[in-house]
């Protein structure tokens, strides 16, 4: 599928600016889908697995379609679960960041009645919310439906499957014959083909094809952590596996502008490529990049298209890409003209569907593993050091440092205490060396700073897996 970037899709210059401020380039594919079709006023139903877009697909149209002006409830979209309806929310109100005047709630079971009927009370255009708790404010009269433009079903089958069949359906009968419907599912069973039967008018039918493309012989790992950790993760893979060369992909411009701003500090010989850089740009430090001039390239897949550089030996998904396709453009940036490569993919929470979805496509299994420790990254970190001087004992070729050894010697010194301590200087800079040492977090900068590419002491753990 032809990517689109959001310029083309239509919007109108507050919806551009929402969407450039959260650093998307281009639209996933069920986005560059379905907003046309809802922003032309019909009824879509889109077949979509989680983590595909989705949100952005249907909150996109429904910001732009709301008359701020006007404070009554004119969208309505229910989701499966509270943490659900929270995270549409929250896309919501960033999307209606340069829209003034549009105001948007969740409603959910589990908070406060009187802060969401003071929320409602307040005007809110955009209500999100889970069936029962939906419900409960139209039969205390605090929520009314009588004017809602636009309904939205997201993850549908979910809903179904939760019993909330009867609530959907007492929604959908109080909101006007003369709105939009839209229903998001990443299955379509016949009770959801009876529910789109029954409310929707002639839906447009959006099920995303892709070429066939062949996923190139490349290890491929994923880890499952908490977002927050996912810095943490990176830099003890890099670590541990020793990576001189490497791509980390990232979904939007700010983060490659914050992921590469702390690799930086953390002493990596980082630098970034998006779309708010010029060619001249992209191309100085495209240059430095295959003249190993950095050892990481953070980029995004717009600027990343074309990268041609031999010897990248890991691919990392910093972000997990919203289209199957671009996980095998990604990874088939290493591995090249027979040479070994890697792939890391950093998973969390809700990403492990994505990735379900990306193993169907590529019909391949990526394996799970566990994050290394601190201390086995150290012990890596030390065998590799013992290995570079053993290899320098074999090679005899150290003439001029002999006269010194002489001095030192000549002055008591053991050959043992002698060696401790040129080791020790050689490693003193090297932050994670010192790890044991640095006990606050503006210690662990400076030393950051000084060059080293120790991870923070913060301890990375693997989340449960939320499927």
């Amino acid at each position: 599928m032809n990517s689109k970037l959001f310029s083309e899709l239509g919007l109108s210059p507050a919806l551009l600016k929402a969407v450039d401020r959260l650093g998307y380039e281009k639209a996933a594919p069920i986005q560059a889908e379905a907003i046309p079709m809802i922003m032309s006023g019909s009824d879509v139903v889109g077949q979509s697995q989680t983590g595909s877009g989705k949100t952005a697909a249907f909150g996109i149209p429904a910001v732009e379609l709301v008359d701020p002006h006007v404070g009554f409830v004119q969208v309505i979209i229910l989701c499966p679960t509270r943490e659900l309806a929270v995270q549409v929310a929250e896309e919501i109100f960033k999307l209606s960041a340069f829209k003034r005047g549009v105001q948007s709630v969740p409603i959910y079971g589990g908070q406060s009645y009187n802060h969401q009927i003071r929320a409602l009370q307040h005007g809110a255009q955009i209500v999100i919310g889970t069936p029962g708790r939906v419900l409960d404010h139209m039969e205390r009269g605090t929520l009314v439906l009588d004017r809602v433009k636009l309904v939205v079903l997201d993850e549908a089958d979910e809903m179904l499957n939760m019993g909330f069949r009867d609530d959907i359906e007492r929604i959908l009968k109080t909101v006007p014959t003369e709105r939009q419907f839209i229903c998001f599912s990443a299955t379509m069973a016949k009770a959801i083909m009876e529910l789109i039967k029954q409310f929707g008018r002639n839906p447009k039918t959006i099920r995303l094809e892709h070429k066939t493309l062949t996923v190139p012989t490349v290890e491929q790992t994923y880890y499952e952590i908490r977002n927050r950790s996912k810095t943490e993760a990176l830099t003890r893979l890099i670590d541990h596996h020793d990576l001189k060369l490497g791509v980390i992909f990232c979904n939007t411009k700010r983060t490659v502008d914050e992921l590469t701003n702390d690799l930086v500090a953390r002493g990596y010989s980082a630098d970034r490529i998006h779309g708010d850089m010029s060619q001249a740009q992209r191309e100085r430090v495209m240059t430095k990049f295959r003249n190993s001039g950095l050892e990481f390239l953070i980029a995004t897949d717009v600027a990343a298209r074309g990268i041609d550089v031999e010897k990248i030996e890991a691919v990392f998904n910093y972000d997990l890409p919203w289209d199957e396709e671009d996980y095998v453009h990604r990874i088939g940036r290493t591995g090249r003209v027979g040479r070994s490569g890697r792939a890391f993919s950093l998973v969390a929470g809700r990403d492990i569907y994505k990735l379900q979805s990306i193993e169907r496509y590529t019909g391949t299994k990526v394996t799970r593993e566990q994050l290394p420790t601190l201390d086995e990254v150290e012990e890596k970190r030390t065998n590799l050091f013992f290995d570079k001087i053993h290899g320098a004992l074999q090679t005899g070729d150290f003439e001029r440092e002999s006269p010194v050894v002489d001095r030192l010697l000549e002055l008591g010194f053991s050959s043992t205490d002698i060696a401790c301590a040129v080791i020790h200087e050689l490693r003193k800079d090297d932050v994670r060396y010192l790890k044991d040492r640095i006990t606050e977090p503006s210690q662990g900068l400076a030393l950051a700073q000084a060059r080293s590419k120790r991870p923070r002491k913060a301890d990375v753990q693997n989340s449960k897996n939320n499927r």
